[in-house]
């Protein structure tokens, strides 16, 4: 069986290593990218099957980055958009453009770990 694959958009390299180690425990395969702009080419190359990205980075913002998957790739890809913001019209605004789900940082990695089979189911 293919393992789902999985990309994970986040600046905070700590969090980033953290949420791998978590997601690939669940026996998921994990691409991480440091920012916008490298989240879009790994996208665009592995297709995963769900998207992890944080709202604020640099090059691209993960609104940015959900908006070209829902409108440049036509891509129904599940995503979860998290961010340390909490900012409501912001989590509103991923919403609007397409998001599936959010969280607030700090995340849980065992909270994180249960939306994502849900996500995936």
């Amino acid at each position: 069986m293919n393992k789902k694959k999985i990309v994970i958009a986040e600046d905070n390299s700590v969090l980033s290593l953290l949420l791998k180690f978590r997601l690939e425990k669940d026996g998921y395969e994990l691409f991480m990218a440091k920012d916008g702009k490298e989240a879009l080419e790994v996208i665009k190359i592995q297709k995963p099957d769900l998207i992890l990205t944080d709202v604020m980075m640099d090059y691209y913002s993960g609104l940015e980055i959900i908006s070209y998957v829902r409108n440049q790739l036509n891509s129904n890809t599940p995503i979860l958009v998290f961010s340390s913001s909490g900012q409501e019209e912001m989590v509103l605004n991923a919403f609007n453009l397409g998001a599936n789900d959010f969280m607030s940082k700090p995340l849980s990695p065992n909270e994180l770990s249960i939306r994502v089979k849900r996500m995936l189911m």
